[in-house]
């Protein structure tokens, strides 16, 4: 699970990029203001929300100004209510409003991501199944998002192309079949999870013979998964994928699946409606 201390590196330079392409050579705007004005500002949420991004807000203002004083009332993971007060700042006026709409950009954008999924586990939250986020994030922003997700009662697929392999359709085709890419797969990474996609109960069972880690179970009806759980019987994990809905996904969930994999998490997410206002 990805953590705020191993994400460390990639907040200062998810927030150094974010303030380059903000400020540029400089906020014109923020010079109106005298240089000595202290102010204090808070941040509100304008409608219920699962909140992500706290540390994404702290580096940006230590960035533009580590005088600043940050006080929150939520952390990460925390639902809120419209008008709830998320957190104030204390400090230079001109590096509060410098640094307001890169702060807020990040605190919006990954809440939106955890509201998102906290929505989607709440749907599923009695059954076992786990839901899984894809690798349909925002450019840049991968790592933010699947951590976003991860506070929202969701889980991680692979993070990208370099720790875990999916075999889809066209990797099957160029490689002579499920067998073979699956057992050039265990010898080209021993120790990465082999995941393998199959779109018919008979390749379910050449995927199964061959000892994949984890079986794809791509747009496969609900009777469809119902079977390949009993024919899998526990000797590999099962993700359903494909045509994930509101109405679809409590009856896939009910199979018996182990994972289901939605790109929405992170690809369908709306920001929060978030206010700052000097006091």
């Amino acid at each position: 699970m990805l953590s705020i201390d191993t994400l460390r590196p990639t907040i200062e330079q998810n927030v150094k990029a974010a303030l380059q392409e903000d400020i540029g050579d400089g906020d014109i705007t923020a010079r109106l203001i005298p240089e000595s004005e202290q102010a204090t500002a808070r941040v509100i949420s304008r409608e219920h929300a699962t909140i992500s991004g706290t540390a994404w807000v702290d580096e940006v203002f230590r960035q533009v100004d580590a005088g600043m004083d940050i006080s929150w009332n939520v952390k990460d993971g925390d639902q809120v209510t419209p008008n709830q007060a998320l957190f104030t700042v204390t400090g230079s006026a001109r590096s509060i409003l410098t640094a307001e709409r890169a702060a807020l950009n990040f605190l919006q954008t990954l809440s939106g991501t955890a509201t998102v999924s906290q929505q989607y586990a709440d749907k599923v939250a009695t059954t076992k199944v786990k839901l899984l986020d894809t690798r349909k994030t925002i450019p840049g922003l991968r790592l933010a998002q699947k951590y976003a997700v991860t506070c929202g009662s969701c889980y991680n697929h692979r993070i990208g192309l370099y720790d875990a392999f999916l075999i889809k359709e066209n990797h099957i085709m160029a490689c002579g079949g499920i067998k073979a890419a699956i057992e050039t797969a265990q010898k080209t990474a021993p120790g990465k999870p082999v995941e393998i996609e199959v779109e018919t109960l008979e390749q379910l069972h050449e995927a199964l013979a061959a000892d994949a880690d984890i079986i794809m179970l791509d747009n496969f009806t609900l009777e469809q998964m119902r079977e390949a759980v009993a024919i899998t019987n526990g000797k590999a994990k099962l993700e359903a994928s494909g045509n994930i809905t509101d109405e679809t996904l409590v009856p896939i969930a009910e199979t018996g699946v182990d994972y289901i994999s939605i790109g929405a998490l992170t690809k369908h997410c709306r920001a929060v409606d978030l206010s700052l206002r000097l006091i």
